[in-house]
């Protein structure tokens, strides 16, 4: 298991190579390996955003993330998991997160992805400021529920 929070831009293919090469413990043991990345869109809330600032609490952010993936892998069949996420300034087409998924079969590897992603979502503390069009900024006050809906 490894968590990084990053100041700098990062290649989640890249991490995920660069994880996988390194845990030689998993080597011919998982069957499926789930990925999710999580990249800024140029708009929110029916606005046109510029950027963003994404903010957090250095040290509880990692521990937080540090208990949701053992829950995860203490309720689940996992090998192993990689969360990366940046923080500092990002802007549009920049990824802001990875969830990389190690187990044995596709179904515990999708579970575990969802789950963490949605934990992460709803409790580590991130906090992100938008900047729009316009220039004006504003606090990102709820996250979504990750679907679109129709109308």
């Amino acid at each position: 298991m490894q968590v990084k929070i990053l100041e700098t831009a990062f290649d989640p293919l890249q991490e995920i190579q660069r994880y996988q090469s390194s845990a030689g413990s998993m080597k011919g043991k998982y069957g499926a390996t789930s990925i999710f990345i999580g990249t800024m869109r140029d708009f929110n809330d029916g606005d046109n955003i510029k950027g963003m600032t994404v903010e957090h609490y250095s040290g509880m952010t990692e521990v937080q993330l540090g208990k949701i993936i053992t829950e995860a892998m203490q309720k689940w069949q996992v090998l192993d998991v990689l969360v990366v996420h940046r923080v500092g300034d990002l802007y549009p087409d920049d990824p802001i997160v990875l969830v990389a998924v190690w187990s044995t079969h596709r179904g515990d590897a999708f579970d575990v992805s969802r789950y963490i992603m949605e934990a992460l979502k709803s409790k580590v503390p991130f906090w992100k400021k938008e900047i729009l069009q316009s220039e004006a900024a504003r606090w990102v006050d709820k996250n979504t529920d990750g679907y679109k809906r129709h109308e």
